[in-house]
């Protein structure tokens, strides 16, 4: 996805790792190839995006266990990037319009209950009341995160685009809770807010989580609100990289879809992402309940295809069950399945792990490359079902 958008090329930088100083030169000479004339304030907006990397690899374990920062930080600055050009060709109106409707659904039926009964106007207004607060509490945390000025704020179109996009990622955040279940930052908050708690409450969960690093910080992780805080919400940290790889996998989803012409199919998928209920969906599309179990049948079909096809790769490694993850398995149970395989079919698997091509493969096994996706399909799911049968045992 981001290989079309980004000219750099990665043979360009040799080392593990890249500063933040030659990564930020990669993305203002990027900025530049894509808008023409450069913004005045490109070269601060692409050290900043450069300094998040660096910390993002830094504190992720998944990125550090890799073997491969320098993938990871291109992959992950090629992201911020995009998402910032998103908002910049839309123009500060378009965007604040988007990324308004964009936060508005993910709170619709969290800062009141249904119960309530609340008529469409109410709901809007409550919901206007709330992100007013949240897009405040944003800016903040966007000046904390980069050390910037206590009364920055953006002015030009390029900075206003990094703060809208810094703020939908922001408000995606995911939250680990006790039973290691997880919830966006901007859920939590949204449902605070329906309780009526005081903002001082929930205004820094994530400070709560990660632990004071500045004598004013410990000082306020101290009290007594925070340390509740954090009794109920540090039971998980959670890998920054996992939401980046979750991005892309329904970015990558929703292009698929759009090309199979399963219009109806994105929709469902936009509802579910705003963890609406079925009869809240049925609504939405206006479906019937036997209509929407179709629906949800076609949507199944489509997802496992997508899951198996030219997808797998970026499907599996989100899961942390990549070819070269054994497939999500253990080193006792990835050699039992190795073992119960043919010939032909441990000779793909070896020619996949080389990252050969299927066209390659298909010269070496003497066949058509689309004869190597469905054998390749195929043992995916013989993987898929003996990695879910033992963990049964």
């Amino acid at each position: 996805m981001f290989a079309q958008d980004i000219s750099i090329q990665d043979s360009e930088v040799t080392i593990n790792s890249i500063n933040p100083q030659a990564l930020a030169q990669l993305l203002l000479q990027e900025l530049q190839t894509i808008v023409k004339t450069l913004p005045a304030s490109g070269r601060t907006v692409t050290l900043r995006m450069a300094l998040e990397v660096e910390r993002i690899c830094e504190k992720s374990n998944r990125i550090q266990t890799s073997g491969d920062v320098q993938t990871w930080q291109l992959s992950l600055a090629r992201h911020r990037l995009q998402k910032c050009l998103e908002y910049y060709k839309l123009g500060s109106r378009q965007g604040r319009v988007e990324l308004h409707s964009h936060l508005a659904a993910m709170v619709y039926r969290h800062v009141a209950s249904f119960e309530s009964q609340l008529s469409f106007q109410a709901r809007y207004n409550l919901i206007e009341d709330f992100l007013q607060g949240f897009y405040v509490e944003s800016l903040r945390a966007f000046r904390r995160e980069h050390q910037m000025e206590a009364n920055y704020t953006p002015h030009t179109r390029l900075e206003l685009a990094e703060y809208m996009a810094f703020t939908e990622q922001y408000a995606k955040r995911q939250i680990g809770l006790p039973g290691r279940n997880r919830q966006r930052l901007i859920v939590l908050r949204a449902q605070g807010f329906a309780k009526g708690q005081p903002p001082e409450t929930s205004m820094d969960i994530e400070l709560a989580v990660e632990g004071g690093k500045t004598e004013e910080s410990e000082a306020q992780s101290r009290t007594s609100a925070m340390q509740q805080i954090r009794e109920k919400m540090v039971s998980e940290t959670v890998d920054p990289a996992e939401s980046v790889l979750r991005d892309r996998v329904i970015n990558e989803l929703i292009q698929y879809l759009e090309s199979q012409g399963q219009t109806d199919c994105v929709k469902y998928l936009k509802l579910k992402m705003q963890d609406l209920q079925a009869c809240d969906i049925d609504k939405a599309l206006g479906l019937t309940a036997r209509e929407r179990d179709y629906l949800q049948q076609r949507f199944k079909y489509h997802v496992e295809k997508f899951a198996r096809s030219n997808n797998w790769k970026l499907v599996h490694e989100w899961l942390g069950a990549d070819i070269n993850q054994k497939l999500g398995m253990t080193s006792e149970q990835w050699q039992a399945f190795q073992a119960q395989l043919s010939a032909d079919d441990q000779q793909l698997l070896h020619l996949k792990n080389q990252e050969e091509s299927d066209k390659a493969i298909a010269s070496i096994l003497k066949c058509t490359p689309k004869q190597v996706q469905k054998r390749w399909a195929k043992l995916l799911d013989l993987a898929f079902n003996y990695r879910n049968s033992e963990a049964l045992v």
